[in-house]
């Protein structure tokens, strides 16, 4: 499918969600319109799959039979059913009864069943609970079925349904039923939504420009970006991932084969099913990621607390874009914790640093993390700067990117990203003021391909250019009481012109003369008019 096409799609069904969702609360409306359009994508790749699985043995129905042709091989070979669950378990790892695909959900709709309620809610039970070898525990807890928003009774409630999913199938069959476009259309609505969420926006969505720049970023080879991307990373984390769209960008960069497992941490419920939802939807497989739901901050994640350091986990890759500024409690025992006790815990009113330190603790040596923070973590004093100047020190801090104002949906604070790295070759820390290149937009400032690829050059290169990069030396920084405010050591300010006297004076002249003639001129038609002149 084209972009115009996927574009096209994407519009399409955002049309359809503001079209029908009347009273109902965009972020509630969401729910139901990503989940629908997750158990299409379902829907489309098991059938095909099992076409391929029966062969001859796939029932050919005719132009105006609308019923879906897997029931009617259910209905024709029994006995033959657990054999054919098994293998589709193992070729696309997940199983949906015939009654629960999207074809016969959407024929129900068609018709204006009145068991389209019952069958969906049993359908999205049976997908959550027993369609993966690893069963995907609440999947669908955010959408309520028996919600009043949708109806009072069921009655209403069945209607209301049957119009949204009859809405969709109509809209999505305008299109090619290519799978890969319905990722593409589920991250289009997901950015759509986080326009329209305002601050909630932060917690499920980083824009696709900001996601391309870290994704870019953590597979480049981390001694020598240079030399280009990695072949291979066995592994990456976004600790806070939202809808997990910054871990899906990193795995498009390095191709299925590239990559081995993902690993997500988000602490939103709603968001955490998102995020589910969209790997799968983007054709990662169950046994290819893995996120979990819990607090990142006081590690509620087993695998993360795993005390033998040999058994330790780590990562290649770490990508994150925590709450900015987010207020935690730093207890005691928090200060013993093995992410936090060589560093100190980050104060009360900012858990900034606590989400970097978090990160970089699960970082491979050879590993990269870049992660998007608030400006005030350059400059901050007290239990910041400890924690700033000890990573210096250590030679951790890699780059500083300082990106424009108003690039997100939740906030209009100017952030930067910094990238870390247990072992760094250059004894410099690169500097970017990428502050002043972007476009500006209706809503929020945007940053062009060509703006991207400016930053990413100049990451890869350590390329210095007078009022956009500069490598500064360690011990310039400690000159400066390790603050990384990075007006302190990049100037943008422009040289005044340089006036030459003489030239000015011949071109005052110049207008002099021009003066005396204009009013020489015009003094004559006065005296024709008979009326006072000029001096």
């Amino acid at each position: 499918m084209t972009d115009t096409n996927q574009k096209k799609l994407g519009s399409t069904l955002w049309g359809i969600a503001d079209q029908l969702r009347g009273a109902m609360d965009a972020d509630d409306f969401r729910d139901y319109m990503l989940s629908f359009l997750f158990l299409r994508y379902l829907s489309d790749n098991y059938e095909t799959a099992a076409k391929k699985e029966l062969g001859k043995d796939y029932p050919a129905l005719p132009a105006d039979d609308r019923r879906v042709p897997l029931a009617l091989w259910y209905a024709n070979n029994p006995d033959d059913i657990p054999a054919f669950e098994k293998q589709m378990r193992r070729k696309v790892h997940y199983v949906i009864q015939p009654a629960h695909l999207w074809n016969s959900i959407a024929g129900m709709a068609r018709t204006q069943n009145p068991e389209l309620l019952n069958t969906l809610q049993a359908g999205f039970k049976y997908i959550q609970d027993e369609s993966f070898e690893s069963t995907f525990e609440g999947l669908f807890s955010e959408i309520d079925l028996a919600s009043p928003k949708l109806g009072k009774v069921y009655a209403d409630r069945n209607a209301k349904l049957c119009t949204i999913i009859q809405k969709i199938a109509e809209g999505l069959n305008e299109f090619s039923t290519d799978i890969d476009a319905l990722g593409d259309a589920y991250e289009y609505l997901i950015g759509q939504f986080a326009a329209g969420s305002g601050k909630k926006a932060g917690e499920f969505y980083t824009p696709q420009q900001i996601s391309d720049i870290l994704s870019t970023i953590v597979t480049l080879d981390s001694q020598s970006p240079d030399q280009g991307p990695k072949k291979r990373l066995e592994s990456v984390l976004d600790f806070a991932c939202g809808s997990g769209s910054l871990l899906l960008n990193v795995r498009k960069r390095m191709g299925p084969q590239g990559i081995g497992k993902i690993y997500g941490q988000e602490k939103n419920i709603t968001t955490y099913n998102l995020a589910r939802m969209n790997m799968l939807l983007h054709g990662v497989k169950d046994t290819e990621f893995e996120i979990y739901h819990g607090d990142t901050l006081t590690n509620e994640w087993d695998i993360l607390r795993e005390l033998n350091p040999a058994k330790k986990p780590s990562f290649d890759a770490i990508v994150a874009n925590p709450p900015f500024s987010y207020r935690w409690e730093p207890t005691d025992a928090l200060g013993d914790d093995v992410r936090f006790k060589n560093h100190g815990l980050a104060p009360k009113s900012a858990a900034d640093f606590a989400f970097l330190l978090h990160g970089f603790h699960y970082l491979k040596d050879e590993g990269v993390m870049a992660i998007i923070l608030p400006h005030g973590v350059l400059f901050r004093g007290g239990a910041e700067e400890r924690i700033r100047t000890k990573l210096l020190k250590d030679g951790h801090i890699d780059t500083v990117i300082g990106l424009p104002a108003n690039l997100f949906y939740s906030t209009g604070i100017p952030v930067c990203i910094l990238v870390l790295k247990k072992c760094k070759k250059p004894d410099d820390v690169l500097f970017i003021n990428a502050a002043e290149h972007f476009v500006k937009g209706k809503r929020q400032n945007q940053l062009t391909p060509e703006h991207i690829a400016k930053i990413i050059e100049t990451y890869k290169f350590r390329k210095e250019e007078p009022r956009y990069s500069r490598r500064v030396e360690m011990a310039e920084i400690e000159k400066n009481e390790f603050n990384l405010n990075i007006s302190r050591y990049i100037s943008t300010a422009t040289a005044d012109e340089e006036i030459d006297l003489a030239t000015v004076h011949s071109e005052l002249l110049g207008l002099d003369t021009k003066i005396r003639a204009a009013t020489e001129k015009h003094n004559d038609y006065l005296k024709e008019l008979g009326l006072p002149t000029l001096p």
